[in-house]
């Protein structure tokens, strides 16, 4: 077990993913004091690899994050099992408590907490989330290429979703479900990329052996396919940031909702960032990656510029009682 510090850090990151750990990586190359807590139950767990990363494509996801883990402690990095339950300020910093009754104090947070995917509610859809029944034409479009896929319109982007799928298959049909009705626009974009409309609620994701066979809709009929795509309700994992007074907002898409923070990842509340999915929903793991390494930059970039505040404070009056002793 890892023993926290007594006096604290320069930066607690809270999740550690992709954001998480390339930020703790970021700062402990730069010398910081960084604890890295995570809960351990990261989004992309289901799938079988990460994909469209550079040089690491098709690596298991948990062997992606233990070797990342591993880089963080060879740099001096802390990591600790655990959930943030309670984040207090005051002129300090921050008092960090776990669910376990732990309690950890840092003068930054970098939240990186990520989101969670709230499906659509239609049996037999979350068992097979991440296998067959996917989101992402760039994490898992590659591997259902030239299969027959149902887009299920669930959500504000679904539409997008099934003409994006268009690429890489030319069985896509778009399963209204719950959406609202197509406008002209849409139904005229879909019938010209060729993506037929089946209209009717579905209750139920058919499988037999293990493979997604199709669904069935609640008039009886059941629609053949082999893959299901869905547009989750994306949330911002955040609830321990109300007690700061920052909440998740609903996100211009429509998609769900993030924490708000302006392109170097700081928030509203001094001295909390954010970076990768729980602020920008659609971020994969390279891009969660980068913008982890990038907060964490910025991080140092805020504390370099307090101690050169101090030690310039601290010069001049060394300066001044220099004078005051010596007034040749």
């Amino acid at each position: 077990m890892t023993e926290v510090r007594t006096d604290g850090y320069e930066v607690l990151v809270i999740g550690g993913g992709a954001a998480g750990l390339s930020g703790a990586l970021m700062l402990a190359r730069a010398r910081r004091s960084v604890l890295v807590v995570d809960v351990g139950s990261p989004r992309n767990a289901p799938a079988d690899g990460v994909h469209a990363l550079l040089a690491r494509d098709g690596m298991p996801p948990a062997e992606l994050l233990a070797r990342g883990r591993d880089e963080v402690r060879g740099y001096g990095g802390d990591l600790l099992t655990g959930e943030v339950e309670a984040v207090s300020r005051d002129d300090d910093g921050f008092d960090v408590t776990l669910a376990d009754g732990r309690r950890v104090r840092a003068g930054h947070l970098l939240v990186t907490t990520g989101l969670v995917d709230e499906l659509p509610e239609v049996p037999g859809l979350r068992e097979r989330w991440g296998r067959d029944v996917v989101h992402c034409p760039y994490c898992h479009g590659w591997e259902v290429r030239d299969r027959a896929i149902g887009v299920l319109g669930s959500g504000p982007l679904s539409v997008h979703q099934a003409l994006l799928f268009r690429q890489w298959s030319d069985d896509v049909v778009y399963l209204r479900h719950t959406a609202p009705p197509l406008t002209d626009e849409q139904a005229e974009q879909l019938a010209a990329r060729g993506v037929p409309v089946v209209e009717g609620e579905v209750a139920a994701v058919e499988v037999a052996g293990d493979r997604l066979t199709g669904v069935r809709l609640r008039d009886g009929r059941t629609v053949a396919r082999e893959v299901l795509t869905v547009a989750p309700r994306m949330v911002a994992r955040a609830g321990f940031l109300t007690g700061l007074g920052l909440r998740p907002a609903p996100h211009a898409s429509g998609a769900g909702e993030h924490v708000p923070a302006d392109p170097t990842g700081r928030t509203e509340v001094p001295g909390v960032w954010v970076a990768g999915n729980v602020t920008d929903l659609s971020a994969q793991v390279g891009a969660a990656a980068a913008a982890g390494a990038w907060t964490a930059a910025m991080i140092n970039a805020d504390l370099v510029a307090e101690e050169t505040r101090r030690a310039v404070e601290a010069h001049r009056r060394a300066r001044a009682g220099g004078l005051t002793a010596n007034p040749a």
